[in-house]
């Protein structure tokens, strides 16, 4: 049965494949290289693109609200990438130990997962601005309360969810390590840092590639939770972007410009972070 089964996936794997693979050409693969043609050219549909050589990304390199974006974007993604990962993963830690209501706990810090981004954005709008207000300042007073009351929200968002990736990984540490640890002696600071961490690297790698990619492409949240006030000075990079290419008419090259050094740059930052995080994955 079995063989028969095999001979008949090597003999029609092109017909079932076909679906996704014109699935993702027609997704994913055409629109990315449409796009790389339109950020050299100056259009306002497919049909009147014009040709401009890298003039579009003249205007976006030379762009200071992008370059504070990326900086801005940046930083938020360093703050919560850590944040999220250190909570998650101790949340975690608690919870697989014997801990009662663990599983109803699970639930609650998992359910923010489920909202979207929009809706977070204007619900803690609401929640920021009214603890803001006892000192007469808003979210969009500043961009340091703008970029906190970021941080609040995405880290909200997202520990639950990170969270059941770090038990889910737990739960599969190898039992005869822990209890080697425990026979040898192993205080329990001892069994986590030399012990459950090192076995929990692909778990960590999966997280931190998840929370850096959610951090630099960060849109909904910032749109309805300041929506770049005061004066852009919130803005990221998926919101400068937007409003590039929908704010500004004939921008509209500038804005595609941007977006393809957006994917550049965070293909090199995922890259570089999977490749540093997995090379830790083989030491342990």
């Amino acid at each position: 049965m079995i063989s028969m089964i095999g001979k008949s996936i090597r003999r029609w794997w092109a017909l079932f494949t076909l679906p996704t693979f014109l699935a993702f050409i027609l997704g994913f693969l055409a629109p990315f290289v449409i796009g790389v043609y339109l950020s050299f050219t100056k259009f306002t549909t497919l049909s009147n693109a014009k040709w401009v050589g890298t003039r579009n990304y003249q205007r976006a390199l030379s762009d200071p609200i992008f370059w504070h974006a990326l900086w801005y974007t940046t930083l938020f993604t360093i703050v919560t990438t850590i944040i999220i990962n250190v909570v998650a993963f101790a949340i975690a830690y608690m919870f697989t130990k014997a801990l009662k209501g663990a599983t109803l706990f699970r639930t609650v810090f998992f359910m923010p997962n489920l909202i979207g981004g929009i809706i977070l954005g204007y619900v803690w709008q609401l929640l920021l601005n009214g603890v803001l207000a006892h000192w007469n300042v808003t979210l969009t007073y500043s961009a340091t309360y703008g970029f906190w009351g970021l941080v609040i929200l995405l880290c909200w968002q997202q520990i639950g969810y990170m969270m059941v990736i770090y038990i889910a990984g737990m739960q599969a540490l190898p039992g005869d390590v822990m209890e080697a640890a425990a026979v040898d002696g192993a205080t329990g600071a001892q069994t986590l840092f030399h012990v459950t961490i090192p076995l929990m690297m692909p778990s960590i790698t999966v997280c931190t590639f998840l929370t850096v990619t959610n951090g630099f492409k960060l849109f909904d949240q910032n749109l309805a939770l300041t929506s770049g006030a005061p004066s852009r000075m919130s803005e990221m990079l998926a919101l400068n972007i937007y409003n590039t290419f929908y704010g500004r008419p004939g921008f509209e090259g500038v804005g595609q410009a941007k977006a393809v050094v957006f994917f550049i740059i965070v293909a090199i930052i995922s890259l570089l972070q999977n490749k540093l995080t997995t090379r830790k994955e083989v030491e342990a």
